[in-house]
């Protein structure tokens, strides 16, 4: 007996030494010194990209840290960002699992969470085919203008008052209103179950409560507190909500006599590619698969789109030289007594794209994108990434980097009239969308939303702070988890100029 207890001794100090000289053999990143149980929690302070970013000024731009007991490398250069998302692309475009991602992904049913395999590659083809095609964004494009003449007419109500309007509101409305119809078929204004206010409170609830800290995801075992602390039960409370929403949705879709309209919404393709399955063992296309892109598309399309506009006029009306130029440049050239703007007028403005340009480097709605996972070692930038490591990718340090930006801090769209960096996943000092596989499905329409609700606020009304107010006044401070919001309501009164 005291042989095999000697032998099973000799055993584990050879494999732990075995381990650690195997582990002193690799060149990992540098980082903060860990804590016990804890890892580098504690050096967490504020809102996470911006933590990330000051901790990257002392440690570099390949940094390792681990939250409780899981390694995460931060990336925060454009060169590293580029060996990841371009060079390892294919070795690191899995997806970690959080209890909260599988619960509102419908156990990673969906394009954005789901952990790299045949069943994202066939939903994501789906994506890029049928659902966010060019051709699908031009037959949308009547939503779009309909939503956007639907706002002037009551900016030009507000206007009329001289009342202030929230912007931040208006602009959640605006794209609330273009996502129901062009994805559920649902038309804000007039639907029975779908609210504004509702859908607004559950997607500002969505994200806060991804912003929360769950135990489970970082501690084995961790569920037992997330139990005791009540954050299971808000989790399962919020899906809950969620999955009456979707199934409302598609309750709706399935029901007897409902005539599909010539643009079918996103909702009607996805159905009728269910239904003309075919018996193969090819991926099948369930209601799950239905209800997490659904989710992905409430989730991630609302708030994005109308956080970026809202951005954008914020930073003009801190900017009243680039305003004018902006507005100069609008009314020239569409002429100032247009009705109605479409998207076609998108194609005459140049200084207009760069304003565009300049707040997704200023403002990236997801500043750390979506967190991925390798699926085999890797290295970046001379450092052993080992296998099931998070990689975050925060684009915020990146497009606020002294060494690729003059005055990076500074919201300048000159910075890019003589550049060809563009935002669209090629150039990986700007990267809102982020790049690879992995880039943002839904980017095309998003930037169709964000360029025609920008462009309608600035050839039809100058903007003017409600009456005791100034520019100093206005609150920059930001919110949220995944998506980055501005916190304060941005409150404007509209002038009609003629």
């Amino acid at each position: 007996m005291s042989i095999i207890l000697c032998l099973l001794l000799l055993l584990l100090v050879t494999i732990v030494f075995t381990k650690k000289f195997q582990t002193s053999k690799i060149n990992l990143p540098p980082g903060p010194q860990k804590l016990p149980i804890i890892g580098n929690l504690h050096n967490l302070d504020g809102l996470l990209h911006i933590c990330l970013q000051k901790l990257s000024k002392t440690y570099g731009p390949v940094m390792k840290l681990h939250f409780g007991f899981v390694p995460i490398v931060i990336v925060s250069s454009n060169k590293a960002a580029e060996e990841v998302l371009k060079t390892h692309d294919l070795d690191c475009c899995s997806r970690p699992e959080t209890i909260a991602t599988k619960k509102i992904s419908y156990n990673f049913k969906d394009i954005g969470f789901a952990p790299y395999g045949e069943e994202w590659r066939a939903l994501r083809k789906l994506a890029v085919i049928e659902l966010f095609s060019l051709k699908k964004l031009n037959s949308f494009r009547y939503i779009r203008e309909e939503e956007n003449d639907l706002l002037v007419k009551k900016l030009s109500e507000a206007s009329q008052k001289q009342s202030p309007v929230n912007l931040k509101k208006a602009l959640f409305t605006l794209v609330a209103s273009i996502i129901c119809r062009l994805a559920f078929g649902q038309n804000l204004h007039e639907s029975k179950f779908i609210d504004e206010d509702g859908m607004e409170e559950l997607a500002s609830r969505s994200e806060k409560l991804q912003a929360k800290f769950a135990f489970s995801n970082f501690f084995p075992g961790g569920w037992i507190v997330d139990r005791i602390t009540g954050q299971s039960k808000s989790l399962e409370g919020l899906f809950s909500e969620l999955d009456d929403f979707f199934n409302q949705v598609l309750d709706d879709h399935l029901k007897q006599g409902r005539s599909v309209l010539e643009s079918p919404d996103v909702v009607d393709v996805m159905i009728d590619m269910m239904n003309k399955q075919g018996g193969d063992g090819s991926f099948k296309l369930t209601t799950d698969h239905i209800k997490g892109i659904i989710s992905d598309i409430f989730l991630a399309g609302v708030n994005t789109s109308a956080t970026t506009i809202l951005w954008a006029m914020t930073e003009l009306m801190r900017n009243p030289s680039v305003m004018k130029k902006v507005q100069d440049e609008v009314r020239t050239v569409l002429g100032e007594s247009r009705e109605r703007i479409t998207e076609e007028d998108l194609n005459q403005l140049n200084y207009f794209k760069l304003v565009i340009k300049e707040t997704f480097r200023l403002h990236p709605t997801a500043p750390l994108l979506l967190p991925r996972e390798t699926m085999s070692p890797i290295k970046v930038q001379g450092y052993d990434i080992p296998k099931k490591t998070q990689i975050m990718i925060n684009v915020y340090a990146i497009a606020r980097d002294p060494k690729l930006w003059e005055n990076p801090d500074e919201f300048n769209p000159e910075r890019f009239s003589d550049s060809s960096v563009d935002y669209r996943g090629l150039n990986f000092e700007l990267l809102p969308f982020g790049s690879g596989r992995r880039i943002c499905p839904g980017m095309t329409m998003g930037i169709a939303m964000v360029e025609l609700g920008l462009l309608n606020l600035l050839y039809f009304f100058d903007w003017v702070l409600p009456e005791g107010t100034t520019v100093k006044d206005i609150d920059m401070e930001e919110e949220g988890a995944v998506i980055i919001s501005k916190k304060a309501p941005l409150e404007l009164v509209p002038i009609c100029p003629r």
